[in-house]
């Protein structure tokens, strides 16, 4: 018996020390007719490191069934011919990839064709990597501790149903996505049964429906991205404990176009995002115990439209800045706390100049209501008539919800410091 519990970790150091000197290094050229890049993974053993140089490889369906790192130099490009492939197929722990083209996968009406697959594995990573013209980009399926890092996925489509995601993922756990750049597919990223995940500093613009699409996803964070010019930024639905934290929400336009919609939701925060020149900045419908505080709304369309089915939020200490609409509704009643933000509508006054408001704040006005019910009567939104509605609502204030009012209104608004 070992006297010493640290002769043990001697013992294992020196065996592991022994198992990594054994690692070998292949290299596969097109050019100089080495073996194939699915002959040299069959070769190789668990820890070893496949570079690849530079050049066109036309083969697909690349399994990889062992713990190994696939490198490419100067970003050899896999190219699957606009075939009904995939190319790269992942199937064991510990794979690490990284410094690829992947391009023209097929469109497939029956299956989700990927560049790259993921399935049934844990710790591994896809890193600084270009996807082009492919159905699906990266796809991840029951994976757990995965990290999507650096990665450009492009996309060409133009009609959504014809159209896969940049990135998705399905039924994982604790992925981290950062760094990326997404455009022109079906979805950014698209999320289903996905729990305990960070997003962070990507960039999804120009796809066909979200930027990101949450379903049924569980206690994740994103933070730091962009979502821009995309049918609706992002879509959270059916989920919990997501926080959604310094994001930017901007030019998302379009007759049903949200820089974030909520559906469905529980406590959760959104906080120090900015919302910019969006149809919508927030649609909430179901959207419970939720804590809006310190986000920016500017010059959006409707800044935040707020579902009678929405119950218990906090909207706080936010700024809303020239929106068309600063609060809309469907529904007499508000069962949410509105206190101490900023309304550039507000014309109240501060006698005692503590840069509160001395008269309330009711941000839900009555030409709100009825384009909310009659989208197309946003045509008379300089008219006579909304002056006379303006009237109207002095004089009968109990058409429009007498809950929904903000007691602290500031007379400056916040500056924001998200570093």
């Amino acid at each position: 018996m070992l006297k010493h519990p640290q002769s043990l970790v001697g013992i294992f150091v020196l065996l592991l020390s022994c198992l990594v000197s054994q690692a070998a290094t292949f290299t596969v050229d097109i050019n100089k007719g080495t073996p194939s890049i699915k002959e040299t993974l069959a070769h190789a053993s668990a820890g070893d490191t496949v570079l690849v140089e530079p050049g066109v490889y036309r083969e697909h369906t690349i399994i990889i069934k062992k713990p190994v790192t696939l490198i490419g130099i100067d970003f050899p490009v896999f190219d699957a011919n606009n075939e009904k492939v995939e190319i790269l197929i992942i199937g064991s722990d510990s794979v690490h990839v990284s410094g690829f083209i992947f391009r023209n996968v097929s469109v497939s009406y029956m299956n989700d064709l990927a560049a790259l697959k993921v399935k049934h594995v844990k710790y591994g990573s896809i890193v600084n990597n270009k996807f082009e013209n492919c159905f699906f980009g990266i796809y991840l399926e029951y994976a757990q501790h995965y990290l999507l890092k650096g990665n450009t996925v492009t996309g060409a489509f133009k009609n959504e149903a014809a159209a896969g995601n940049a990135i998705h993922v399905w039924k994982a756990k604790h992925i981290t996505i950062e760094d990326n750049v997404l455009s022109k597919h079906r979805d950014g990223i698209y999320f289903e049964f996905v729990d305990s995940s960070y997003i962070s500093n990507n960039r999804s613009f120009n796809n066909i429906r979200y930027g990101l699409h949450f379903m049924f996803s569980n206690t994740d964070v994103y933070s730091h991205n962009v979502f821009k010019h995309n049918g609706s930024g992002v879509a959270v639905m059916f989920s919990h404990r997501v926080q959604m934290i310094q994001n930017t929400f901007e030019e998302n336009k379009g007759g049903a176009s949200y820089g974030l919609l909520l559906k469905e939701i529980s406590d959760g925060s959104i906080s120090q995002n900015i919302f910019l020149r969006n149809t919508i900045g927030i649609m909430a419908e179901g959207a419970n115990r939720l804590l809006l505080s310190e986000n920016q709304f500017t010059l959006n369309g409707t800044a935040i439209d707020m579902k009678g089915n929405s119950l218990d939020n906090i909207i706080e200490r936010n700024n809303f800045l020239a929106n068309t609409f600063e609060i809309v509704t469907n529904s007499n009643h508000n069962i949410n706390k509105y206190d101490s933000n900023y309304w550039s509508m507000y014309s109240g006054y501060d006698l005692n100049r503590d840069g509160i408001g001395d008269l309330p704040y009711r941000p839900v006005n009555l030409f709100a209501r009825i384009t909310n019910e009659i989208p197309s009567a946003t045509l008379m939104l300089h008219s006579f008539f909304v002056n006379m509605l303006d009237a109207t609502e002095r004089l009968f204030p109990d058409l429009i919800p007498a809950e929904l009012v903000d007691e602290n209104p500031m007379m400056k608004p916040y500056i924001y410091d998200f570093n």
